[in-house]
């Protein structure tokens, strides 16, 4: 089952990994940052030995983007980020694990204070 993990932050100034420049990880004792950081990183490697972890990115700055939508019959490019949201789409990863308590042990792994994460199946199409 493949299964795409969104990171949602809102870093000021942007950076990665997200999580060192939110105020509430900086707001933590530096044990507890130390442990989640080294539970993620944890996960992440088992992620990467057993071929569970497809791939993934961290994205740039989203003051940065660029939106393009079909507006009156032709196209419209405006300034991202897409929302009014202060959280923005900061990276993702794509899983491949065998269930969805997988997945959900991966999404509660990843997430951390002051940031969002999503993990959503990835639709499979059908070639028939």
């Amino acid at each position: 089952m493949k299964y795409v993990v969104l990171i949602y932050s809102s870093p000021q100034p942007w950076g990665h990994p997200t999580g060192d420049y939110v105020p509430e990880h900086q707001a933590l004792p530096p044990a507890e940052r130390k442990r989640l950081n080294s539970a993620f990183e944890d996960l992440l490697g088992e992620l990467q030995s057993n071929g569970e972890l497809v791939g993934g990115e961290a994205l740039g700055d989203p003051v940065k983007s660029r939106l393009y939508r079909w507006t009156s019959g032709r196209p419209v490019i405006t300034d991202g980020p897409y929302s009014e949201s202060k959280e923005h789409l900061a990276g993702l990863f794509m899983i491949d694990v065998e269930t969805p308590e997988r997945a959900d042990l991966v999404g509660r792994t990843f997430a951390g204070p002051g940031e969002t994460v999503e993990v959503r199946p990835i639709h499979v199409f059908d070639n028939a």
